[in-house]
This record gives C-alpha cells, sequence and structure tokens, in this order.
C-alpha cells in the first residue's frame, strides 16, 4: 500500500485566551490515502480549521508529526514549509476566493507563474482543468460573470494547478444551493479519484460526508471515526 499523501500523529494545540489556555486539539491523529476522500465533521468551534490549517502547514502545532507525501514538515523550516505547500498542497474553501480582475483561466495560469511554470505550459495546465471541471467554454469570463457553482469549480480546477498531491477543503459546498453544491461536489471527487489526490474536507453537510470514504468526527479535542 502507498504511503499516506497526509499523516498527522498526536497533533497538539493549546490557545491562550483571557488568561487561560485553552487546549483546542488533544493528540489528533490521522491519515489520507490516495485518491481517498475523507470528512471531517464536528459542531463550530470544535477545532476543525485549525486542524485544517496544521495539515495545510498554514499554522504550526505545538507538538506532534505532520508528514506530507512523505516529507517530515514538522522538522521543516518555514522557507522550506512554504515551498512543500505550494508544491503539495492545494486548498478549496467555502468562497471561491478568485481574483474578480482576472478570466477564469488566469485565475490558474497565476499561481503556476508564481510558482516558476512557463506562461505557455501553465495555460496548456489551465485549458486542461477548465475542461475537467466543465469549464473549457467560460475561459475568458472574469469571475462576477460566472454562477457560484462555476466560480467554485474555477476554484477546484485553481487548487489543482500545481499538481498537488493534497486538498485541504474547508466548507468548499457551504455557500451553494443544494442542486449546485450536488454539481460541485462530483466534480470534486471525481477529480480526486482520478488523479489519485487524497482529500481532507471539513463539512457540515453530514449527505456529503456519508458519501465520503471515510468520516471523522472531532470531538474534545481528538478525532473519532464513524
Amino acid at each position: 500500500m502507498s504511503e499516506p499523501v497526509l499523516f498527522l500523529d498526536g497533533i497538539r494545540r493549546t490557545f491562550s485566551q483571557a488568561g487561560s489556555d485553552l487546549e483546542v486539539l488533544r493528540g489528533v491523529t490521522c491519515a489520507v490515502n490516495p485518491g481517498e476522500l475523507v470528512a471531517l465533521v464536528g459542531p463550530s468551534g470544535a477545532g476543525k480549521s485549525t486542524l485544517l490549517h496544521i495539515a495545510g502547514l498554514l499554522e504550526h502545532a505545538d507538538a506532534g508529526t505532520i508528514r506530507i507525501d512523505g516529507h517530515d514538515a514538522a522538522k521543516l523550516g518555514d522557507g522550506d514549509r512554504t515551498a512543500l505547500r505550494r508544491r503539495a498542497i492545494g486548498f478549496v474553501y467555502q468562497f471561491h476566493h478568485l481574483l474578480p480582475e482576472f478570466s477564469a483561466e488566469e485565475n490558474i495560469v497565476l499561481p503556476q507563474m508564481i510558482g516558476g511554470t512557463a506562461r505557455a505550459e501553465a495555460k496548456a495546465r489551465a485549458t486542461e482543468l477548465l475542461t475537467l471541471v466543465g469549464l473549457a467554454n467560460r475561459a475568458t469570463h472574469r469571475p462576477a460573470r460566472l454562477s457560484g457553482g462555476e466560480q467554485q469549480r474555477v476554484a477546484i480546477a485553481r487548487a489543482l494547478a500545481n499538481k498537488p498531491r493534497l486538498l485541504i477543503a474547508d466548507e468548499p459546498t457551504g455557500n451553494l444551493d443544494q442542486h449546485t453544491a450536488e454539481d460541485v461536489f462530483t466534480v470534486f471527487k471525481d477529480l480526486v479519484r482520478g488523479q489519485g489526490l487524497g482529500a481532507l474536507v471539513a463539512t457540515h453537510n453530514l449527505d456529503l460526508a456519508r458519501r465520503m470514504d471515510r468520516v471523522l468526527e472531532m470531538r474534545d479535542g481528538v478525532l473519532v471515526e464513524h
């Protein structure tokens, strides 16, 4: 069996609040394998976003092991963490966060060029991804001319621009109506399966959570598998 694209072991995170310590993560352990969708559920304030930020190398844990695509991220300096995050991790949020002054294609080209990819190659990758998410005919449209579902599909394509191994998604359908959410989730799932990625997806939508491979619930600072 291949190595997990994400492996967390004993992750702890404590915040100081009004003179006292609040332990949000109390030894979280989980793994996400290639081609696997793992749902992360739990009430607001349970620590889901904190866990996603740590898994995505946006925030440091106080203790624990973090392995991303076989690399021991907990031991990396800030520069190497940033490089690993750009190369190996894609992010999808509840709000698409597309740059409004750029077209759908340009929103996918830009992160590649920031990573050092030549424009022609980045444009070819953008065309490929827009085709995969069913928006090849919308490439030149700016976000304001796209529907909410189309905007989120562009955001998913952008998350895949640099060929990551892991997708971190925080309520990726939370801002969409039920029908559109179903369409966007189907695109998301097919891309994860088809490209052999691992995906950790925080959601309040229990129907979508049950359609993933596993459901992990954040409870009292640890993860419980359903």
